[in-house]
């Protein structure tokens, strides 16, 4: 891959990066000032369509044609939610633009309320974020001051205002639905869709709701052209692929020799990623696997390292999907069920337990993998769990929102790509009863409780 020029990391090392001043000697803000001197809101929309620019958060949705979706016709209020949750194990992408360049993420979400009539936004943040709520109040205050934010932004006739909002920090809270529930004070369950967001979403208004990482590209758009944008990343190949472009900030994690946040085009190889970029698997190790966009995207075996990290490349390897592009790398010595279990422990206390089979599959899962470490396990329990993770989620039809999807994905990828270690646990932590076919006994009868 031929060297890579930084977009939205380019500032982050720079003194005071974070401040009003640093980013206005960088041109900052001269992607609002190009908005507000000419351009109307359908030509933003345009220009961010032609882009390509699809959202970061997780489900890859095109960004321009979400912000199409609002009624043309509303009378208002309209507005904006931006999703700085991230909840997803092994994510801190959103985190560093936030903490080291936050009036780049700010502009962003200037401009995409100027595109889409909004005259309000919401970051929401989750709680354990301190340094990022600091750094991003501090430039929300700056913008206030230089007339960036509040009535007639720059001399215009548009206004804008935006509010903090610290979430209790629920996984849940990344689904844009259970972000507005929580928004208004309410339980985070995900609400029964339609009515989508862009028709009713909070206070019951049309809103948007967009990624930290996604609205801190808009500006180099705007500045840059969308033909710019498009010349990184992976074309479109047909009509159901809307293509990968852009640059995107991968996460490394887990057993690596130069963990971080590493801003490259999408569509390099995870093997590239892990390899060139993170130093390779540590201690000299072997690899074994990688999760390649966060844990509800499944995994990748070591064989499966050159799969693209783009938004159709994990799919065509049978994980869910690119995800929030966090890659944490598992070695030669961890035991997939280990993996899996705590996989299922994290998805059994995250769901909602709105619907009954997420609720009540992801705990049936957990108390299996506890019972087969428990050396309790059956091989039937295998294809037990294969049952239960497909017949959880969206995709299946019996759920409201993909957190099922995301708790099923690491079950299916764990068992089918590596069943034989599977079978080879059970078998020895199990001797006599492996092959068992009769109901197992409940775990309270071998002294261990749900979590």
């Amino acid at each position: 891959m031929p060297d890579f020029e930084p977009v939205l990391t380019a500032n982050i090392h720079k003194p005071d990066s974070h401040t009003l001043a640093v980013y206005r000697q960088n041109g900052g803000y001269a992607a609002i000032k190009k908005v507000l001197g000419g351009m109307t809101a359908v030509e933003v929309v345009e220009v961010v369509k032609a882009s390509g620019l699809r959202g970061r958060g997780g489900a890859g949705f095109p960004c321009g044609l979400k912000w199409s979706f609002l009624p043309k016709d509303h009378p208002g209020p309209i507005y904006m939610c931006v999703n700085a949750d991230e909840s997803e194990p092994g994510t801190f992408n959103n985190r560093i633009l936030m903490e080291l360049d936050p009036h780049q993420v700010i502009e962003g979400i200037i401009i995409g309320c100027f595109a889409t009539r909004a005259r309000a936004a919401y970051i929401y943040l989750r709680y354990e974020y301190p340094l990022s709520l600091r750094r991003l109040q501090a430039a929300i205050d700056e913008c206030y001051a230089s007339n960036l934010l509040g009535k007639n932004i720059l001399g215009s006739d548009f206004s804008l205002d935006i509010y903090m909002h610290r979430g209790a920090a629920a996984y849940i809270c990344g689904e844009e639905t259970g972000l507005i529930e929580s928004l208004e004070g309410k339980r985070a369950w995900p609400r029964i869709k339609p009515p989508f967001p862009a028709i009713e979403g909070v206070f019951r208004k049309p809103t948007v709701v967009n990624n930290i990482e996604t609205m801190a590209c808009v500006p180099h758009i705007i500045n840059r052209g969308a033909d710019w944008f498009k010349t990184m990343g992976v074309p479109s190949t047909g009509p159901r692929d809307p293509g990968s472009y852009g640059p995107k900030l991968y996460c490394i994690s887990g057993h690596i020799e130069r963990p971080g946040c590493y801003e490259l085009p999408l569509g390099i190889t995870c093997r590239e990623l892990i390899d060139r970029h993170g130093g390779g698997v540590w201690k000299g190790r072997k690899g074994k696997a990688a999760i390649p966009g966060g844990i509800s995207m499944g995994l990748l075996a070591e064989s499966e390292w050159d799969t693209p990290l783009d938004f159709a490349g994990p799919g065509k390897a049978g994980c869910l999907g690119l995800g929030t592009a966090a890659v944490v790398v598992l070695d030669e010595t961890v035991s997939m069920v280990d993996f899996l279990h705590n996989s299922c422990r994290f998805f059994a206390h995250e769901s909602c337990g709105q619907c009954t089979p997420c609720r009540e599959g992801t705990s049936w899962s957990e108390r299996i993998l506890a019972r087969i470490k428990a050396g309790q396990g059956r091989l039937k329990d295998l294809d037990l769990l294969l049952g239960i993770a497909g017949a959880i989620g969206i995709m299946p039809g019996t759920t409201i929102c993909g957190l099922a999807d995301g708790a099923a994905w690491p079950i299916k990828n764990a068992i089918n790509k590596f069943r034989d270690e599977f079978e080879s646990y059970i078998r020895q932590t199990n001797p006599s009863g492996a092959d068992r076919q009769e109901p197992a006994e409940a775990l309270e009868l071998v002294g261990l409780g749900a979590h």
